[in-house]
């Protein structure tokens, strides 16, 4: 959308979800952002997440959208199941993936 350098975390918006896999958290979670990013006309740029037993509670930080410095380049419209993954690794890292539409 725009350079995460360009987003002054401002303001903090909180954000919660439940799912019964970590592929459909992932979706559900980034499709709440998009919703907040819409509603509140905001651009994100740091974000914290806590998820116990399916239930994601979150804090997104950003601020309104100023066209001449964000000069934001697409709208997501949401998440989708295409390519969809969440997988903890073996050395301890993950992988959280899917598409967006546009």
């Amino acid at each position: 959308m725009t350079e995460i350098t360009n987003i002054v975390p401002r303001e903090v918006v909180e954000i919660e979800c439940a799912a019964p896999t970590d592929g459909f958290l992932l979706a559900d979670w980034l499709n709440r952002v998009i919703y907040e990013m819409a509603v509140r006309r905001m651009v994100f740029g740091r974000f914290v997440v806590t998820i116990e037993n399916g239930h994601l509670r979150g804090r997104a930080w950003g601020k309104k959208v100023d066209g001449a410095r964000h000069a934001p380049a697409v709208e997501p419209k949401g998440a989708t199941f295409t390519a969809l993954k969440v997988e903890n690794r073996s050395d301890g890292t993950w992988i959280a993936q899917c598409v967006i539409d546009v």
